[in-house]
């Protein structure tokens, strides 16, 4: 699974969120400014082409559709950061969290309670 641009990201969100869409309906759901249609559609393709998107003929148009879920590319990437910053310890990753002030000491509790509840 290769890592995705930041505007693929975008276009795949918007695929996970509408689970079908032809380009002109992902095009309308971009914020801010919107790539040429003819881009777009570029870059859908390439998305189809690392096997990310698969579509639906519709006479000359395709309907587009995700091939991989969203919860497996998060997954896929985060154990690869966590492997490439944090030396695959999830210890670190959290403690960089905390001294960045992301995580309060009451959502530390409830991850702990969350673990034990696990056990």
């Amino acid at each position: 699974m290769q890592k995705l641009t930041n505007k693929e990201e975008e276009i795949m969100k918007i695929l996970w969120h509408l689970k079908k869409a032809f380009v002109k309906e992902i095009r309308a759901e971009l914020k801010g400014d919107k790539p040429h249609y003819n881009t777009l559609s570029t870059i859908v393709r390439n998305l189809e082409d690392k096997n990310y998107v698969g579509h639906e003929a519709f006479g000359n148009t395709h309907r587009y559709h995700p091939l991989i879920s969203k919860d497996a590319y998060r997954k896929k990437f985060i154990d690869s950061t966590i492997s490439e910053f944090y030396d695959n310890s999830y210890k670190s990753l959290v403690s960089f969290f905390a001294k960045e002030d992301k995580i309060s000491v009451a959502e530390l509790k409830e991850i702990i309670a969350l673990i034990e509840k696990n056990d």
